[in-house]
């Protein structure tokens, strides 16, 4: 039975009353929202909604459930991003108490609960999105039976490493293909890892503070993650250093900002920033459009751009930067996430193009 016990209270004072079912505790984060139809498990479990309280727009949320928690592909969970929930609170319009799904093995509530998150339903979401597009993100909290939470909010400080590994150890690598990436981790969703091992790569996952300059690898890949790119001050020291060298560079989400910063680019945070499955991005220079999948909050500034480097693309909704690339140096990254899962997988092809900036670099 699913008691209304929960109240959402926003940073500018208002309160919506909503049904609690997930894990009976307060929480507190950021609010934002997500405009995808499916793939509440892989947002879920995304670490870039670390700190953060995710609204989904949809109405329905739940109907499919939640496939095996356990299951598991080389090291990785096979149907997750990660190997845990890291958003801080969840609100749907309707949460679906009829659950079915052929993979399904337990319900969105029990998969909650175990990770002791909260989840709130019964709220107008499309009135809240509205406020939240017109005011912008804000903080909030979730009360349940008028328990206070223990922390207001997260903030964006030092979030990476709340999500990344702690040490590099042989655990996190992963398979024995032919080239080897070295995997910068601020919050990588475990699908990034998946598509370099169905290329033929070995997978080096490094924690995102970690002083790579003497490791030995053919391309280098700086992964997505929470927060504001500014505070990864040790990451960005490093990326400029290896920017001297003639290694290839890929980054996806933060890892676009954090070799923007290193490259000497500035960033900005959105009003309400993109998440969603179906935003549209062009390719610079072309009428070629691909639809994307995305999860930030931050930007690359485009309006002073640093010598060797040119905008990869752009949002066609509002002409934001979505990448950066430098051709005399093959370093490339994009702010969309062409990993998908969940969402489109029309530019899964920009792996391949990393794959072969390291063949021509190696001559592998």
């Amino acid at each position: 039975m699913i008691n209304k016990n929960a109240k959402l209270i926003l940073e500018d004072g208002s309160i919506y009353e909503a049904y609690s079912f997930g894990d009976e505790k307060s929480s507190a984060g950021e609010i934002v929202f997500n405009t995808s139809m499916t793939g509440y498990n892989e947002s879920l479990t995304d670490p870039s909604y670390k700190g953060q309280i995710l609204v989904f727009t949809y109405p329905l949320i739940g109907n499919y459930g939640i496939p095996p928690i356990n299951s598991y592909k080389n090291n990785i969970k096979k149907f997750y991003e990660s190997d845990k929930i890291h958003v801080s609170g969840l609100i749907t319009s309707y949460y679906s108490d009829y659950e079915f799904h052929w993979n399904m093995e337990k319900t969105l509530s029990e998969f909650l609960k175990i990770n002791q998150i909260v989840g709130i339903s019964g709220i107008d979401t499309r009135s809240l999105t509205k406020k939240l597009r017109k005011k912008g993100t804000m903080f909030c909290k979730i009360i349940i039976s008028d328990e206070i939470p223990d922390n207001y909010y997260l903030g964006d400080y030092y979030l990476g490493e709340k999500v990344s590994i702690k040490k590099k150890n042989k655990k996190k690598i992963y398979g024995n293909g032919k080239y080897k990436i070295l995997l910068i981790d601020c919050g990588v969703k475990n699908n990034i890892i998946r598509c370099f091992l169905e290329r033929n790569c070995t997978v080096i996952r490094v924690p995102w503070n970690y002083d790579f300059l003497n490791e030995d690898y053919d391309g280098l890949f700086i992964s997505n993650g929470p927060g504001n790119p500014k505070e990864y001050k040790t990451t960005i020291t490093n990326i400029r250093k290896v920017l001297k060298f003639n290694k290839p560079i890929f980054g996806i989400c933060l890892g676009n900002q954090l070799l923007g910063l290193a490259a000497g680019f500035d960033t900005h945070k959105l009003k309400y920033g993109h998440r969603s499955n179906n935003q549209p991005v062009i390719l610079s220079g072309t009428n070629r459009c691909f639809i994307t999948s995305q999860n930030h909050g931050y930007v690359i500034d485009s309006k002073k751009i640093p010598n060797g480097w040119k905008i990869f693309f752009k949002n066609l909704n509002d002409n934001t930067c979505e990448g950066l690339i430098n051709y005399e140096k093959f370093f490339f990254s994009v702010q969309f996430h062409p990993e998908a899962s969940s969402g489109p997988i029309d530019t899964q092809f920009l792996f391949d193009v990393f794959l072969n900036f390291i063949k021509l670099k190696t001559n592998k």
